[in-house]
């Protein structure tokens, strides 16, 4: 009986070794290289769902890094170098993994999270909405508000609590707007080139509800990331109907 359970969990620390996403599976796009005021490059490597990867000026900057969702989606961040920065929205499982923070936290690493996520962990640089904080030189970070506004949604992201980021490299805006619906303080956020917006029932956005935060962004790119089962050419529709340049990659 042993041998068997033995053998069976052999065979599924294999599977899943090799179901595992690692770096160089994960190509960068030419259209995901963007370049800042002084001409750095500014790259975007995609995983999944909503953990990606922004590489700037030799940085390597981790946004909600997951390791396993429910469909068995799997990223092998041992492989994966050492992060110099850490962003987390939110303490919900598919943003906040501490097994996978540990995994790419060196002796340099910053890990800056929501106020409930730094209690979690136990470590980090908590921001609330609102603060504003200067990485490098070159690099700022502002805690913008994430939350639900349909009344019956609101369970999910409460007001106040959770985080979305802008993120300034020298002078290139990114937008990552974590989990929320299409709420009025998205039309104070200026300036943003990218802008990385979720679309999800019964979660975040509607495709509507995504080209009317986009209207207000007013982004030079949008990426829908988040979107689980949302249909991409709902969102494709809703963005041209808007006018809004958007780029899809498998984030669901």
């Amino acid at each position: 009986m042993l041998k068997k359970l033995f053998l069976l969990s052999l065979i599924m620390l294999t599977c899943l070794a090799c179901n595992s996403k690692k770096p160089e599976q994960i190509k960068v796009g030419e259209d995901d290289i963007n370049h800042t005021k002084s001409g750095k490059d500014v790259s975007f490597l995609f995983i999944k769902h909503a953990s990606f990867v922004i590489e700037y000026d030799g940085l390597t900057i981790q946004i909600d890094p997951v390791r396993t969702l429910n469909d068995g989606d799997t990223t092998d961040y041992s492989t994966f170098p050492k992060a110099d920065f850490i962003l987390v929205t939110h303490e919900h499982f598919d943003h906040f993994d501490k097994d996978a923070i540990a995994t790419l936290t060196g002796e340099k690493t910053q890990v800056i999270l929501n106020k409930n996520c730094a209690e979690m962990l136990g470590s980090g640089t908590a921001m609330g909405n609102g603060e504003t904080l200067k990485l490098r030189d070159d690099i700022t970070i502002e805690a913008v508000p994430a939350y639900n506004t349909t009344p019956d949604r609101q369970q999910f992201h409460p007001k106040g609590r959770d985080n979305g980021y802008v993120l300034t490299l020298d002078g290139l805006r990114i937008y990552i707007a974590g989990d929320t619906e299409d709420i009025p303080e998205m039309s104070q956020l200026k300036d943003i080139d990218i802008a990385f917006l979720p679309c999800n029932q019964p979660y975040t956005m509607t495709p509507q509800q995504l080209a009317h935060a986009a209207t207000m962004i007013k982004p030079k790119m949008v990426y829908p990331y988040h979107f689980s089962d949302t249909s991409r050419d709902e969102m494709q529709k809703a963005l041209d109907g808007a006018n809004i340049k958007a780029t899809f990659r498998n984030m669901q």
